[in-house]
Formats: structure tokens, sequence, C-alpha cells
């Protein structure tokens, strides 16, 4: 016999996803959201702090990265709350240089490790049938790839 606690944990809500499906979707969705605050806060200081001629119109861009993210995040903190989990207030450390290039190094390496984690969310969203949530991070995704290639022009990577 299965224990309640047991089945309550496999129960499916209403559109079909078992609730630990969701905790594991909500608690992933937070580490993203810690992830989206930390790029904003580092485009921030990096927009303000880029020395340098040859930087001025990535730190333009940045500015506008800045805001993306901000979207993002009120974006992941929505889908957060409709799968019945709390927004987390954390973010992931922040990394800073004194070195325009290291700055914008940082940033690239960031842009890729956030696109992996969307991939890999929307593929939980899909196994979850969340098409909606899916929907979103695909959206996302189309922007970050858009900083990813916005940082690689500016340091010169093919």
């Amino acid at each position: 016999m299965v224990s309640s606690e047991k089945k309550s944990t496999e129960a499916a809500d209403a559109v079909g996803t078992s609730t630990a499906l969701r905790k594991e979707i909500v608690d992933a969705l937070n580490e993203d959201l810690a992830r989206e605050y930390k790029a904003v806060v580092q485009y921030v200081v990096f927009s303000a702090s880029l020395k340098g001629a040859q930087f001025g119109d990535i730190a333009e861009q940045l500015k506008a990265h800045a805001s993306e993210e901000l979207s993002h995040a009120l974006k992941l903190a929505r889908q957060i709350d409709y799968l019945g989990g709390s927004p987390t207030v954390k973010m992931m450390p922040a990394q800073t240089s004194d070195d325009s290039k290291k700055m914008l190094e940082i940033d690239l390496q960031a842009e890729r490790d956030t696109i992996q984690h969307y991939r890999e969310r929307i593929r939980q969203a899909e196994r979850a049938g969340e098409f909606a949530l899916s929907e979103t991070l695909r959206e996302i995704i189309v922007e970050e790839q858009d900083h990813e290639i916005d940082l690689r022009d500016a340091l010169g990577i093919d």
C-alpha cells in the first residue's frame, strides 16, 4: 500500500503535472532567476566600468542587456508563482574585474551557461506538459543568444 504522503507527492494537479515535478521545475527556475539577478548586476556595473574607446558601443549594448535581463527575471518570477512556488530573493554571486576585456569574457561565459540551463529547462517544461513555460523560455533564450552574439562580436570571436 502506498503511503498518503507519497500519493500526495505524486498527485497531479488540474493540468496533469505532478507535485514533485512542479517542485523540481520551480527549484530550477529559482536558480535561473538567481542567475538573471546576477546578470542584471554585472551588466549594470560593467556598462559603467568599461574603459577604452573600443568598448564604447558594447557599453551601450550592456545597458540594454541589463534591461532585458530584468525582463527575464520578471517573466521567471511570474512562472514560478504560477507553478505554486515563491520567487527567490537571492542572487548568484556576481563576478567582477578591473580589466574591460575580462568583463566581457565573464559576461560571455555567463550567457553561455544561461543558455545551457534554459535548454534543459525547456526540456523539463515539455516533459511536464508546461508548454506555455517552454514558450516563455524560448523567447528568453532568443535574447540570451543575441547577448552572446553581441559579446562575441565585441571580443572579436567568430
